[in-house]
């Protein structure tokens, strides 16, 4: 029901988005576009502030509630921190990947440039530009802030962060009582957080017409152009990261026929249901006929399924870089090194959370991190769909591939 409820809200947002682009279009140049205009405008941002609100608490509670039951998890036994140790390398590989592929796209197909700057007026941004880091220390200090609550109140993302995986760290080392209060108390706060958005996203078909509205009036339709740009370069990264997760297979010394051959099944229920818990009873068929042992089946595949979404540091980094390229912000090594941890850090955390919800939850803070504006990714969402698809295609195949990697680097196969 939950998710039959989120698909129909994910097809009026694109109601919301191709409506607003036309009536955006269509009223461009008449007398009536100023008053239009003075209404959609405060609308639009009125709800993209109000999911803005719930970024800093929601990621807070996320990393210590996330942090906290990983440890847990790790200690258990040896399969499951070995799991949970390749979870963290491929992810963040992942991340490195998108940040070369997706900057490397752009410089040779950059995105329509009239299209760019439409969307760009729109959001009521110009071209960004972002600081040189003064010095290489100055940089590392950063990321540990002094004043926690002032690092909250400035949304300032890299400090927020080590706090948070610190103080879920901390968690663990206390008594068990009082840590189960503490966790108790984050894990109230993340469903309350979780809560407010839904009512927040409830609204989105309005606030991505308004939103709409204003970038089809300024920008027209050939706006359609660039997102239809953004959707190929988003597909595409999460293809790549799919195909890259066969070379973990052949790492494991799995047969790419074979692999290719057990897998496919369980893409197929991703592809069409959008949901690797769906895929997950044939991803366990396909991992026992590749002939992995009882402890990666019944370890490993639950972990990933719920940890593990190797296409998420990825697009999520994909998204940021984006929109910085259509603002213009200038991405250095530094900045795209704190974003690749970031997109790392945050994609294990937020698993489990609704799509429309992870996308939020995972790019804002990304682009945080790197100076880049909030003000696309309510457009960016609403055509979020179609990479999702292949989001959820490249988490299956890596899910079944890092299942025979954890079982054959212990001798568990």
């Amino acid at each position: 029901m939950a998710r039959a409820a989120g698909g129909q809200n994910t097809v009026r947002i694109l109601i919301g988005l191709a409506a607003g682009l036309a009536v955006g279009a269509a009223l461009g140049g008449q007398p009536v576009l100023g008053r239009v205009l003075a209404v959609a405008e405060p609308v639009g941002g009125l709800w993209l502030d109000a999911l803005r609100m719930t970024i800093v608490p929601l990621v807070f509670s996320l990393l210590v509630v996330g942090v906290s039951s990983a440890a847990g998890t790790a200690a258990a036994g040896g399969v499951a921190a070995r799991a949970l140790g390749l979870f963290a390398l491929l992810l963040t590989a992942s991340a490195v990947f998108a940040a070369a592929a997706v900057s490397g796209v752009l410089s040779i197909w950059p995105a329509p440039a009239a299209a760019a700057a439409g969307l760009r007026e729109a959001a009521g941004h110009t071209a960004q530009t972002v600081p040189d880091f003064p010095t290489m220390g100055a940089w590392l200090r950063a990321f540990i802030p002094t004043n926690p609550v002032q690092a909250a109140a400035e949304t300032s993302m890299a400090p927020l962060v080590v706090f948070a995986l610190l103080f879920g760290l901390a968690a663990t080392r206390i008594r068990p009582e009082l840590r189960a209060n503490l966790v108790g108390f984050f894990q109230a706060l993340m469903d309350a957080m979780l809560v407010l958005v839904q009512w927040v996203l409830l609204a989105a078909p309005v606030g991505v017409f308004a939103l709409a509205l204003v970038v089809g009036a300024k920008a027209g339709l050939g706006a359609a152009g660039a997102l239809g740009h953004y959707i190929l370069i988003l597909s595409g990264v999460c293809i790549s990261v799919a195909l890259l997760s066969y070379l973990i297979a052949l790492a494991a010394g799995t047969p790419l026929l074979a692999f290719a051959r057990a897998a496919a099944p369980a893409q197929a229920v991703a592809f069409s249901t959008q949901s690797s818990i769906a895929a997950l009873p044939a991803m366990i068929a396909g991992t026992r006929a590749l002939g992995a042992s009882e402890p990666v089946v019944g370890v490993v595949l639950p972990l990933a399924v719920s940890l593990f979404r190797i296409t998420s540091p990825a697009a999520n980094l994909g998204v940021a870089i984006y929109c910085a390229h259509v603002y213009g912000t200038p991405l250095g090594v530094a900045l795209l090194a704190a974003g690749v941890g970031v997109a790392a850090v945050i994609s294990l955390a937020s698993v489990g959370l609704p799509g429309q919800i992870t996308f939020f939850t995972t790019t804002g803070p990304i682009c945080l991190i790197m100076g880049v504006p909030l003000e696309l990714l309510p457009i960016l969402l609403a055509v979020e769909t179609i990479p999702d698809i292949f989001r959820t295609v490249g988490n299956v195949t890596a899910d079944m591939a890092v299942a025979s990697l954890a079982g054959g680097a212990g001798g568990e196969r």
